[in-house]
């Protein structure tokens, strides 16, 4: 393996699979499986996920809610997700731990920085639920702010397309994808690849991020491998 820990960030959306809303078990079963080879082969793996599968905060602020309740509501979706990745990934054979920022110890541990470190180091794939546990803040900058804390040597930004495109794939077939950008290329070229905050995170603290398309089977174990899949943001 290329990468001795990694972060991996996966968007609500991407667990809705073909279904306007919720989570298909299916593509939990399947990221479960990838993520299981990932870590017998021997990489520390933690994972943030979002939640707008369920509830994003923003569209509740556009359709009149409190900008800041509608966050933390967003949040509390993000943690229904991490608990069900875990359920997905232990019966994949993976011990998994959630933490969440916002507290609940019925069914998550609190985020501690050196607990999460010694739980990867034991070989349990840690799921950060509750996002940075703050209003405003994305889970694309809850991702690269933990990557930072845990010193994880790459953020895999798993997404629906297969890398970064200088515009809308969908809308225009005559889009090109970059292999290669810079962090400073994303922000100047303001690129909806993950907002300017982590970008700005990770250009800090040099953290490279790697795009690339979560639905094609074994795209996490080639990232994690050094495959060159999707697009590399670096320095």
């Amino acid at each position: 393996m290329v990468y001795k820990r990694a972060l991996l960030k996966l968007s609500g959306e991407a667990l809705m699979g073909d279904q306007p809303y919720g989570i298909d078990p299916a593509i939990v079963h399947s990221i479960s499986q990838d993520v299981a080879k990932v870590v017998e082969n021997g990489t520390e793996l933690a994972i943030v996920v979002g939640g707008g599968n369920i509830f994003r905060g923003l569209k509740g602020s556009a359709a009149g809610m409190d900008r800041a309740t509608a966050d933390y509501v967003g949040m509390l979706a993000t943690v229904m997700n991490a608990i069900t990745l875990q359920d997905g990934l232990e019966r994949a054979g993976v011990p998994t731990r959630v933490q969440s920022a916002i507290e609940m110890q019925q069914v998550a541990e609190p985020y501690i920085r050196r607990r999460a470190i010694r739980h990867l180091e034991k070989g349990r794939v840690v799921v950060f639920g509750g996002g940075c546990g703050n209003p405003f803040f994305t889970t694309d900058t809850t991702a690269a702010l933990r990557a930072a804390e845990i010193n994880a040597n790459v953020v895999f930004k798993a997404t629906k397309v297969d890398g970064v495109y200088d515009r809308d794939p969908k809308r225009f077939k005559d889009a090109v994808r970059y292999e290669t950008l810079t962090y400073q290329q994303v922000l100047n070229d303001e690129l909806a690849v993950m907002d300017s905050t982590a970008i700005a995170l990770c250009k800090d603290n040099n953290i490279p991020i790697v795009v690339f398309d979560l639905f094609e089977p074994g795209n996490i174990g080639k990232a994690v491998a050094g495959v060159p899949i999707g697009s590399r943001i670096s320095n």
